[in-house]
């Protein structure tokens, strides 16, 4: 009992931190907590796969986790990285229909976990929670929006700096670093902006020999911001 208690208590302290809950009480949170189940998952592990049937929801606690389209040709189109406090899988629970993408543990990672049927329960016992879930879904929106925008209007470099001008902004508001750098392999780049790693790998040499940026095994560090944001503007 002792060691339930002590998860849900984990659970309810962390679910403050959400997007999803911000604004609700202490109460509020505490009751949603308790019906949420924690669970992990291994770096790579998938949590659900698209098309797969889904009744839940999920709130990282801990970790990161990758939304992805998978294509025909075994390539995968980048949609979302969610971090700490960020909601995913929230669509199927909503409409009850079948998962719209992969979600795949980008590291290890704790997830709280919430039953549609809960989540609906919660809902209408708090109708004031409607509009940041709204807000959530609006955002979650935007962004593929603007992602498949980018990919069918600009070309790859375009595509590329503004890609990684995201990744420096996201990474600078969770955690300042002293030189910007993006943490990420050129396959996993190609796949944010559904190029090929041989395309991306050309535009990274290129920019390496402008002085742009400097390219080493999984790291890229940006010598040069502002060339980069004038890369990331289309002509």
């Amino acid at each position: 009992m002792r060691l339930k208690e002590a998860v849900l208590e984990e659970a309810r302290r962390l679910l403050e931190a959400c997007s999803l809950f911000t604004g609700l009480s202490a109460e509020e949170r505490g009751s949603i907590a308790a019906r949420a189940q924690v669970r992990t998952f291994a770096a790579g592990e998938t949590i659900f796969a698209m098309g797969s049937p889904g009744d839940e929801m999920m709130a990282i606690l801990s970790g990161t986790v990758r939304i992805s389209v998978p294509s025909a040709e075994g390539k995968e189109l980048l949609l979302a990285h969610i971090r700490p406090g960020e909601v995913f899988g929230e669509l199927t629970v909503l409409d009850g229909k079948e998962r719209s993408a992969d979600a795949i543990a980008e590291s290890a990672c704790r997830l709280a976990v919430l039953h549609r049927h809960d989540i609906f329960s919660f809902f209408e016992r708090n109708p004031s929670a409607w509009p940041k879930l709204v807000q959530v879904l609006c955002h979650r929106l935007r962004q593929t929006d603007q992602m498949f925008a980018e990919v069918a209007l600009l070309q790859l470099p375009v595509r590329l700096a503004k890609a990684m001008l995201r990744l420096l902004d996201l990474q600078s508001s969770s955690a300042p670093a002293k030189s910007p750098t993006i943490r990420f392999s050129q396959r996993e780049l190609a796949n944010m902006v559904g190029g090929t790693r041989e395309s991306v790998n050309r535009c990274l040499r290129n920019w390496q020999r402008s002085g742009i940026v400097q390219v080493t095994e999984g790291l890229i560090v940006i010598a040069d911001r502002p060339a980069l944001e004038s890369l990331a503007e289309p002509n």
